[in-house]
């Protein structure tokens, strides 16, 4: 299996990579900004369940085409880059109606539903995929055998790093956003600026990464 050595090597870049806000860190801030801190957290598993399948597609070696074909790449990287901006658009036309989403009467947004938006973000993350894909590998020792394993192993760590991150930045944006509650013009302002949040995060996918 992975020795100690390596294991430490890589929890620390993958400390240094998933504390640098990217595109899953902001769709969860987006998200707890214009729905609180259960649609957070529920964006942050299904943002985990996301990661597990690239982890697992990178063993069995799908990664390696993913990171090979620029066609390929550029393919799943612009369905995620489209895919914000819609529900960013959403957002930020739903934004007067966040006042509803703090009264108990009021329909609470479907938790299978964010689960599914946040795992579409999860696995369609770009710095994540070049990650898994041209990074993970290096820590594995062929040598020891259980190459797969290792990898999952590997990807085990990261994803522990990421919910403990993604969970920490969740929290902070949804404690923030009880302030905005107590003002409809608040969680006006607060539901367009989650929107134009995943709007510019979506041009962002779409305008960075590999351009080979």
């Amino acid at each position: 299996m992975v020795s100690a050595d390596r294991l430490l090597a890589f929890a620390a870049m993958s400390f240094l990579l998933i504390v640098i806000p990217g595109p899953s860190v902001l769709f969860v801030i987006g998200r707890a900004l214009a729905q609180g801190r259960r649609a957070a957290l529920t964006t942050v598993v299904g943002n985990t369940l996301g990661a597990c399948v690239l982890v697992v597609a990178v063993a069995l070696g799908v990664g390696t085409i993913v990171e090979r074909s620029v066609l390929v790449f550029t393919a799943l990287k612009l369905a995620g880059a489209g895919y914000l901006v819609y529900l960013g658009v959403r957002a930020w036309r739903r934004r007067g109606s966040l006042r509803s989403a703090f009264t108990t009467e009021a329909p609470a947004h479907g938790g299978l539903r964010t689960l599914l938006e946040g795992f579409t973000v999860g696995v369609a993350n770009p710095k994540t995929i070049v990650f898994f894909a041209a990074v993970l590998p290096q820590f594995v020792d062929r040598a020891q055998g259980q190459v797969a394993a290792q990898m999952l192993l590997l990807g085990l760590v990261f994803n522990l790093i990421a919910v403990t991150s993604d969970t920490a930045w969740g929290l902070l944006a949804a404690t923030g956003r009880d302030w905005f509650a107590r003002s409809p013009r608040r969680l006006s302002l607060i539901g367009g600026a989650g929107g134009l949040t995943m709007i510019g995060l979506g041009v962002t996918v779409a305008a960075t990464g590999r351009g080979d």
